[in-house]
């Protein structure tokens, strides 16, 4: 039996250079999904090489489209879309994969999946997804484990209204609405650059979009289809992980392919904390860190434009070696400080109370043996590792590679100490 793989972390060496910053998991997957409604070959570039992407791939398989990769270009040949079940192996790969359903339901008129796996952030339910997919017209029944859906006479246009602005649902809804009947009103949508992306590569294939990046959006449904080349919007979470990771150990980087703009929520939160970082045009960005770098206020996570909840934990760490108190609120997940317990093996001095998680800066953090339990959890201790004094040994792998394409290898290249065995 083979052993699980590990980073090996020799920490205190400051990171220079430049990172170009890969494709965004959180736009890749919607995408991919997507390519199922147009009826050809779709071709996707700055597409992450990631676990994640690869299990979206393999769903595709299984319904029929033929994919293949050439560098960071994916094509998805989706003529001959047959549908029918995604079993339960391919759904439990990744929590994103619900968002086939809308795309399913758009092109074949029914689906058979089971609920989603993924990191085990806390509840993520999915009832906002299938009741707006029920108002749409989807007899969606529940048993076992297992959803059967079905559009019978095919799905129509409505008015939406959202409890909470969730990522995941809009997107269902967005590849639902596009060929339904009549006009979808989507209120208090979710207004991530994701979603944007997500809708300029629909209205690229001949959907009818306004108002995506917005809190309403509005969809008038076509007949058909027709797929396009389309790239990737940068990764704004790997973007920040590699900020979190300059600061902590003092450094000075370039970032490439990247949108700072994106990042409003969370750079203003860097600046705050006396790091220098300056924009340039095409998706240029430089940060340097001189000393040490104090805490900041009270971070609340939010939906977009706010604080995102998927750089907390980097963020965590970060503060981890501030100087001076930080307090985080976790408003998304209830479940999203599985990382502290490993940053605190690390020395960091840190406590939790149900959503919120005190930082207390130490001057130093020291190496240990830790193990990621989720995808941005296991970015923290990577970022916590490489300014701790000593080795550190990071497992749970499989996780961070969800999320980061070569995120060692990243590191490597801006002068870390680290290395996968």
């Amino acid at each position: 039996m083979n052993e699980p793989q590990k980073l090996i972390v020799n920490g205190g060496r400051r990171l220079e250079g430049e990172l170009r910053v890969h494709g965004a998991k959180n736009s890749a997957l919607p995408l991919l999904s997507a390519a199922v409604l147009a009826h050809g070959e779709t071709v996707l570039h700055n597409c992450p090489a990631l676990t994640d992407v690869d299990a979206a791939c393999r769903i595709l398989t299984h319904i029929g489209c033929k994919c293949r990769r050439s560098g960071d270009t994916v094509t998805v040949d989706a003529t001959n879309v047959f549908g029918g079940e995604i079993p339960d192996s391919l759904m439990r790969e990744m929590r994103s994969s619900i968002v086939f359903l809308g795309a399913m339901l758009g092109r074949a008129g029914r689906c058979r999946l089971s609920f989603p796996g993924g990191c085990e952030l806390g509840a993520r339910p999915i009832d906002l997804h299938l009741s707006a997919l029920r108002q749409m017209g989807a007899d969606i029944t529940e048993q076992h484990g297992y959803l059967d859906c079905d559009v019978g006479k095919g799905l129509r246009g409505t008015k939406i209204v959202l409890s909470f602005p969730s990522v995941g649902a809009t997107e269902n809804i967005l590849l639902a609405a596009v060929t339904a009947k009549g006009e979808t009103e989507i209120h208090n949508a979710a207004r991530e650059p994701e979603i944007v992306d997500l809708a300029d590569y629909l209205t690229k294939c001949g959907a009818k979009i306004r108002g995506a990046g917005e809190s309403v959006i509005a969809v008038d449904g076509v007949e058909r289809l027709e797929p396009c080349e389309h790239s990737v919007i940068p990764d704004r979470i790997a973007a920040g992980t590699y900020l979190c990771a300059a600061a902590i150990t003092s450094g000075e980087l370039i970032l490439t392919n990247c949108c700072p703009e994106h990042m409003n929520g969370f750079l203003q939160v860097l600046e705050t904390m006396g790091t220098k970082i300056y924009t340039y045009g095409g998706g240029k960005m430089y940060i340097s860190v001189k000393k040490r770098y104090t805490a900041p206020p009270t971070i609340r996570t939010m939906p977009y434009p706010g604080f995102p909840t998927d750089i907390q934990a980097p963020f965590t760490a970060l503060c981890a070696t501030a100087e001076g108190t930080s307090v985080f609120v976790e408003t998304i997940f209830e479940n999203r400080f599985r990382h502290v317990p490993e940053l605190v093996r690390l020395g960091a001095s840190i406590k939790t109370e149900g959503r919120v998680c005190v930082v207390q800066g130490v001057k130093q953090l020291s190496g240990a043996k830790v193990c990621a339990a989720e995808l941005r959890g296991g970015a923290a201790l990577v970022t916590a590792a490489l300014a701790a004094e000593g080795t550190s040994e990071i497992g749970g792998l499989q996780y961070i590679d969800r999320g980061y394409e070569n995120l060692e290898g990243a590191l490597r290249s801006v002068g870390a100490d680290i290395k996968r065995i």
